[in-house]
């Protein structure tokens, strides 16, 4: 169950950097000094991402935890 372990944070690794990589999105997003439009079209495409990144997250977490559970 090793690679099921490890399997489970690769995955919960990809997440977090996708979270940290959205974070600097939305700081490059504020520091462009965009129109009220333009923003809220960065913000909601940072939104999903963040969105898809905790879900990668919690998942590798969960494979985590079964492997775990299973050894």
């Amino acid at each position: 169950m090793a690679y099921l372990l490890w399997i489970g944070v690769g995955l919960t690794l990809l997440g977090v950097a996708a979270l940290a990589y959205c974070i600097k999105m939305v700081i490059g997003l504020r520091r462009q000094n965009l129109n009220d439009q333009d923003l809220r079209a960065g913000m909601q495409r940072a939104v999903a991402l963040n969105m898809a990144a905790l879900a990668v997250s919690g998942l590798g977490l969960m494979v985590v935890v079964m492997a775990l559970v299973m050894s």
